[in-house]
């Protein structure tokens, strides 16, 4: 069901608003519905893992990171002997 929202905005970005629903063929109400649904379902699901991230996962070692530490720890040991 469709209802009527009245929003006060200034001319200016009415203005362009309307340019630019024009160019891309979209009544305004449309791109203002579309606007207002892409922001509040992001609320919902904060991010998406894209296929590529996810195809990466567990690619790293988890204790690799540790081992980094430490190899470094002991080339600054010594470093300043």
């Amino acid at each position: 069901m469709d209802t009527k929202l009245t929003l006060k905005l200034s001319q200016e970005v009415i203005e362009k608003a309307k340019e630019y629903a024009k160019f891309n063929q979209v009544s305004l109400s449309k791109l203002i519905e579309n606007y207002l649904e892409n922001i509040t379902s992001k609320m919902e699901q904060p991010y998406e893992i894209t296929p590529l991230v996810r195809s990466l996962s567990g690619v790293i070692k988890e204790n690799s990171r540790d081992d980094h530490k430490q190899e470094y720890a002991k080339y600054l040991e010594e470093k300043y002997k």
